[in-house]
């Protein structure tokens, strides 16, 4: 019987043909399409200025350098993401240290992260820039979050990795009303793709034409730039330290043509949602809480086992499910607990709402082609495999 995989990306005969427009084009990178695509995300999260890159790790690396991350400073951020939404803080040469996450939303707790930030100020070793993680695609409290950055100062990246088409107080995510920048994700996996691919949006005009120069090695043909005239039409000039971060072009053709169906694909996530809490209402799991603030995008639909109420353990649960077909994963390994963060200092019991989610966690199948017939298929793995 064939696997239902947790996450799948949906690819139409519009995708095929945008995609091959592109390859019969005159660009295959650098190209008009890129900026459409830009242009089409913009739109959609009501935002002044949006960058394509090759993916949301380069995305927040390119942020956390706009906001002037470096040496000395810190990064925070949930245990409870993927290691890309700690590791941008690294690459900057930053510290970084974590926030505990809400016990029934996920997300790094605003209670938490006032308490860690009076602490902190008392220590001399506030943030200076804070990664707010929208895991599964449930928005963070931006409101408390932003509260609490203009008492204490730190700038605010939305890692909308899982989220895009998700919305808080009615506004899309990624209007950046509550952060200086938001980070999307296009893996195969998310809400929508661009096979890899990434974007960075923000009302600032400063922090995009900052990222657009770190997008493309650090390059400008812009004269106003320059500093000094230009030799020539072929002239540019290398004037800070970039990277090669850009999308190509037959990326962006799909993600336009992916774009036209994200409301469509995110309704369908909800339908799927509710379906999921009403044939689950009768099993030991507790499924997902949604805020009143917040429509999730629904990249996820993660439960939690009720271990007391099961004989059998998390892991049990979990190997019956793949072994019935049912290609179930964890999201995530807390990033604390990982070897590289452990040789920092970072011990498990630092965060304990993060380790009882852990030990708990089941992302079960979800993405917009999953029909009721495998979603069914699941639920009845998932009930055979919490008593057998």
């Amino acid at each position: 019987m064939q696997t239902i995989p947790y996450g799948r990306q949906d690819i139409s005969q519009a995708d095929v043909d945008a995609v091959v427009e592109v390859l019969r084009s005159d660009f295959l990178t650098q190209g008009p399409a890129v900026p459409r695509f830009e242009a089409a995300v913009a739109s959609h999260c009501g935002v002044s200025h949006a960058l394509a890159v090759n993916s949301a790790t380069s995305a927040l690396h390119m942020a956390c350098l706009s906001l002037g991350l470096g040496p000395g400073d810190w990064l925070w951020t949930s245990p409870v993401t993927f290691v890309a939404s700690a590791n941008c803080g690294l690459y900057c040469g930053a510290q970084v240290d974590f926030v505990d996450i809400d016990p029934r939303a996920y997300n790094i707790c605003p209670g938490a992260l006032a308490d860690k930030l009076e602490q902190a100020e008392r220590a001399g070793c506030l943030p200076k820039v804070l990664v707010a993680v929208h895991l599964c695609g449930q928005p963070c409290d931006m409101r408390a979050i932003k509260l609490l950055s203009q008492r204490y100062g730190f700038k605010i990246i939305e890692d909308a990795s899982h989220a895009i088409g998700g919305k808080y107080l009615g506004v899309p995510i990624g209007s950046c009303q509550y952060s200086d920048i938001t980070v999307f994700s296009f893996h195969p996996v998310k809400i929508i793709t661009t096979a890899e691919g990434g974007m960075a949006v923000t009302n600032s005009a400063e922090l995009a034409a900052k990222m657009s120069l770190l997008r493309s090695h650090g390059i400008t043909r812009d004269p106003e730039q320059m500093t000094h005239e230009s030799d020539g039409p072929w002239y540019y000039q290398q004037i800070d330290l970039g990277f090669n971060y850009r999308m190509t072009e037959l990326q962006a053709a799909l993600g336009v043509s992916q774009m036209e169906r994200l409301s469509a694909y995110v309704a369908r996530r909800h339908e799927l949602a509710d379906r999921y809490d009403e044939l689950l209402a009768g099993l030991p799991v507790t499924t997902p809480w949604q805020h009143a603030d917040g429509y999730s995008g629904l990249h996820l639909y993660v439960i939690r086992l009720q271990l007391d109420k099961i004989n059998r353990s998390h892991r049990q649960v979990f190997e019956s499910l793949r072994n019935a077909g049912i290609g179930v994963n964890l999201h995530y390994i807390p990033v604390h607990t990982q070897p590289y963060f452990q040789r920092m200092g970072f011990k498990p019991a630092d965060f304990p709402r993060s380790m009882g989610y852990y030990r708990e966690a089941i992302s079960l199948p979800m993405f917009q082609a999953l029909t009721d017939a495998q979603q069914d298929r699941v639920i009845s793995a998932l009930g055979k495999a919490l008593v057998a």
